[in-house]
């Protein structure tokens, strides 16, 4: 048995409003043990035997459960301790003046893959495979990343189904 972290892409937005009670309903009756979910934010934590298929699996029962389309990114826990372990933001840690974030990727980004930040607004320590890692810096209004988000999304490959998270989403999972 594997502990896996699913990230859910889009829930919670708009019409697409998945409950957390109905989220942990749905992966126990497509039959994963141990499931917990984490934040109202579309992460699920749960047991499952086998990683092949298992993506494609989760998707078609979000579908049939909800009536729309959840794309799901998917780490084990394992993988997730391994990043963490990694200390991708070089030592740098959450503050007022920086809030940390990962974009995770369902598949492996192209070779060569670069993404500059904008400097005073969010810096790219670090790009693995699947994750990107991201420094967005506190703005004099109080907000991070403001259109930078949407500015990260554009800059990924058309079709790669990606969702970013706040660090601490990362390290409350592997907790």
């Amino acid at each position: 048995m594997t502990r896996y972290a699913a990230f859910l892409r889009g829930v919670n937005l708009g019409k697409r409003s998945v409950k957390s009670a109905d989220l942990k309903s749905a992966f126990e009756a497509m039959g994963y043990d141990n499931v917990k979910t984490l934040l109202a934010s579309g992460n699920v934590l749960f047991d499952a035997r086998a990683a092949k298929g298992l993506k494609e699996k989760l998707e078609a029962g979000l579908h049939e459960a909800f009536g729309f389309k959840i794309g799901v990114v998917l780490r084990s826990i394992d993988e997730l301790k391994a990043i963490a372990k990694s200390d991708p933001f070089n030592g740098i840690a959450e503050s007022e003046a920086a809030k940390l974030h990962v974009t995770l990727t369902a598949e492996p980004l192209p070779k060569g893959f670069a993404f500059p930040g904008i400097k005073g607004d969010f810096d790219i320590p670090r790009i693995d495979p699947r994750e990107i890692f991201i420094i967005a810096y506190r703005k004099p209004d109080g907000t991070y990343l403001g259109n930078s988000a949407i500015d990260l999304e554009k800059g990924i490959p058309k079709g790669t189904l990606a969702t970013t998270r706040n660090w601490n989403t990362i390290l409350k999972a592997i907790a």
